[in-house]
């Protein structure tokens, strides 16, 4: 019964049942190691994540928490995410393990830079808003408070904002990647591409209006790197397609 044909056509399927489960487990056994080794720190880290705004509060105004768990578990959840925020080199490379035996040579040596520059342009986004966008951000928020009205922002709250912003941004990053794929994959041509670069630059906009606090500042400093990243991976796209155009040629040569 066990050498039926029925039977070796399911092994296979669960073989990769099993490699997955065994890469989900040492996936979330290297977060929780990660997290342990940072829970000590939570308050620091969350001092450091904060600080963007604490430094641009009036004076006199500070961070309140207005539940009674808030001090422990805002610090917590913020660690976590920080946690798996470190280990997203580690994840994608279980990732890349378990898709590597379905993939040709060529798409293996095409994956793997596509694969690094997602994780440092994520990384990018990330240190982008946090060092350049939150510090102008702030200081405008804060500014624009009507007088009379003391600023004094709910540390979860808080929380919940940035992890936004930082995905909102992580993601934006990805833009070169995304071009690059849809052109190298002939979904879509450079040419047209080009030629839709106005509904890129609204869409650009519509998202920094969507996905940031409503304030110019904010939505221009994420609709600007989006359209500016854009440009980078059309720029990528068509080296790429010339590069390919000129191996065709030198094939086709006698």
């Amino acid at each position: 019964m066990s050498n039926s044909p029925e039977h070796d056509q399911e092994q296979p399927l669960v073989d990769h049942l099993i490699e997955l489960r065994s890469r989900i487990i040492k996936s979330l056994i290297f977060v929780a190691i990660i997290f342990l080794l940072l829970l000590p720190f939570a308050n620091l880290i969350y001092e450091f994540i904060a600080s963007p705004l604490l430094e641009k509060l009036p004076e006199g105004s500070s961070m309140i928490a207005t539940e009674v768990a808030s001090p422990f578990l805002t610090p917590f959840k913020l660690t976590l995410f920080t946690a798996i925020f470190l280990a997203i080199p580690y994840l994608f490379f279980h990732i890349w393990r378990f898709i590597t035996p379905g993939l040709y040579e060529n798409e293996r040596q095409t994956a793997i830079p596509l694969l690094l520059s997602s994780i440092s342009l994520f990384y990018l986004g990330i240190a982008f808003a946090h060092f350049a966008v939150f510090p102008l951000l702030f200081a405008f928020l804060t500014a624009t408070a009507p007088t009379g009205v003391q600023i004094m922002t709910d540390i979860n709250h808080y929380l919940n904002f940035i992890l936004k912003l930082f995905f909102a941004f992580g993601v934006a990053f990805e833009i070169p990647v995304a071009t690059y794929i849809l052109i190298r994959s002939g979904f879509i041509s450079v040419e047209k591409l080009a030629a839709n670069r106005p509904y890129v630059i609204l869409s650009a906009f519509v998202a920094g209006m969507l996905l940031t606090p409503p304030d110019v500042i904010s939505q221009m400093m994420l609709a600007v790197p989006i359209w500016i990243l854009f440009e980078i991976g059309l720029l990528l796209g068509r080296n790429q397609s010339v590069a390919v155009d000129k191996a065709d040629e030198s094939v086709s040569k006698p």
